[in-house]
Formats: C-alpha cells, structure tokens, sequence
C-alpha cells in the first residue's frame, strides 16, 4: 500500500490498478449471470427438456445433443462444465432422450456428462467439482486402428436420487449407482453400488451399508462381501 514517502505517480499507478482490478471483476460477474443459460434463453428452448428454476451456469466447456437431453427443475449444472449427447454435434441419434437429469441436481464446477445412448441422474444428487460420467468407452480391438477412432459398446450408466459423488469421482459405462449412495472422492466406479452405501477407491467398493434393525455397518470385504458388477441393465434402485 502507497505511504506518504511513496511518488505521488506510484500512488496514481496502484489506485489505477486497483479500480481496473475492480471492475474486471465486476464485468465478468456480469458476463457470467448474462451467459449462463436459463429456462427463457433461446439455447434452453433446444433442450428436450430444460426445467423450471435450472441453470448452466457460464461459461460451458461443451454442450451439443441438447435435444436428446432433459433436465428437471431447480437444477445447478457448474462453469466450465461439459454436457453432451451423442458423439459429436449434428449426429443423428434414432432414440431420445440420452441424458437425462432429474430435479434439483448439482453438478460441480468443471465436470463432464457424456452420453452416447442411456444416462440417467436421479433427483437431488449432487457432485463435487470436476466428476465425470460416461456411458462410453474407445475400443482396444483392432490392432490397425488408432485407439481414438474405436468405439466399445454402449453400457447404461443410472445413478440413483439422494446420491452424493465427491470430487474428482469418475463414472464408468455399465455404473449402477443406487438411491443414497457416497462415493468418495477420486473414487472410479466400474459396476453396481447399492441403496444407502458409502463406497470409495478404484475401483469402488462399499465400505458402509446401512442394514435395517442394525444402522449403519462396516463391509468386510475379506469374507467376501464386495461390490456387485452388473452383467445386465438391471439397474441398482432408482435412476
């Protein structure tokens, strides 16, 4: 901070730079309320659906599919988030919707929800910054193409209402989240958490279950009571 001992044109200099400071701020908050995209914005109308109260908030990293999307009500999806449908824009997909969000969804900062044919986000699940989920994969097969240009099968990905996935959390094709699960964060999920579970690490595996008449207890994993991996499209509780 300028003293009395200090130029009187340094003193100019740093209120300069502080009022430029203050109104870079204050202008990209602005950029941001006017960019982020609501109900009565004309990308909103896109959507397949886009609910009542949500918000994308600005800026977006990518967005495209929009109307193989649904969205619900009261929803917050976070800056620099992805939010795609199909595998590139202007695909033509022969079934909608792809991705589907239920009502009052978070989605952190940074994150990314890609789908190919089938993911579904129950209501009230939130997420930490930078999660990503992904009902898709690249293939490994043919030994004359580069990895990039194979596509695995599709595999659904549900992730059930009431559920919690913390930072960094990554959501694999083929992931059946039930209703009320935690998965910690940086955690991989590769198959099926069930109902009111905590569940951390790569892959995922339960940790905590909650069992009636006895609350919440410990897994043991040694006896053999390790996390379920799908082999169908049943999903684990609700989607």
């Amino acid at each position: 901070m300028p003293d009395a001992t200090t130029p009187q044109w340094e003193r100019w200099r740093e209120s300069a730079q502080v009022a430029a400071g203050d109104a870079i701020r204050a202008s990209w908050q602005r950029i941001e309320r006017l960019g982020t995209i609501g109900p009565r914005s004309r990308r909103a109308r896109v959507f397949r659906r886009f609910g009542d109260g949500s918000a994308i908030c600005f800026p977006v990293a990518a967005l495209y599919g929009e109307e193989h999307i649904e969205l619900g009500e009261g929803c917050i999806v976070g800056p620099y988030c992805s939010l795609s449908a199909g595998v590139m824009p202007g695909q033509v997909i022969d079934h909608s919707p792809v991705v589907t969000i239920g009502d009052r969804v978070l989605i952190g900062k940074g994150s990314g929800i890609v789908g190919h044919h089938t993911v579904e986000i129950g209501d009230d699940v939130f997420t930490g910054h930078h999660v990503y989920i992904t009902d898709a994969n690249h293939g490994y097969e043919d030994t004359s193409l580069p990895l990039g240009k194979q596509f695995a099968h599709t595999r659904p990905v549900r992730i059930g209402s009431g559920s919690w996935l913390g930072h960094g959390t990554v959501v694999l094709p083929g992931s059946h989240i039930g209703r009320n699960v935690a998965v910690g964060a940086g955690s991989v999920v590769t198959g099926s958490l069930p109902d009111f579970s905590v569940a951390v690490g790569n892959p995922a595996r339960v940790i905590r279950r909650y069992v009636e008449g006895d609350g919440w207890v410990r897994v043991d994993h040694a006896a053999g009571d390790a996390v379920d991996h799908p082999t169908g499209d049943q999903p684990a509780g609700e989607g």
